[in-house]
């Protein structure tokens, strides 16, 4: 009986931390790199869009590439 509780203990871990680990996978592919942001959406975002650098200054996409 007593070893029944520790393998399922043991079993149960694993599997936490094999969901932790998918997880901590899923999170780091969803942010990835930043992508183009449209002129209108850096200013309603906050910020302002510069053409002559081609990003957005300030606001929610600050440094990010305007095309």
């Amino acid at each position: 009986m007593r070893i029944r509780r520790i393998l399922a203990a043991a079993i149960a871990t694993a599997a936490l931390a094999g969901l932790g680990l998918t997880g901590a996978a899923t999170a780091t592919a969803a942010q990835g790199a930043p992508s183009d942001v449209t002129p209108s959406q850096c200013t309603q975002g906050g910020g302002t869009a510069d053409l002559m650098d081609n990003t957005c200054k300030g606001g929610m996409y600050d440094g990010q590439k305007v095309d």
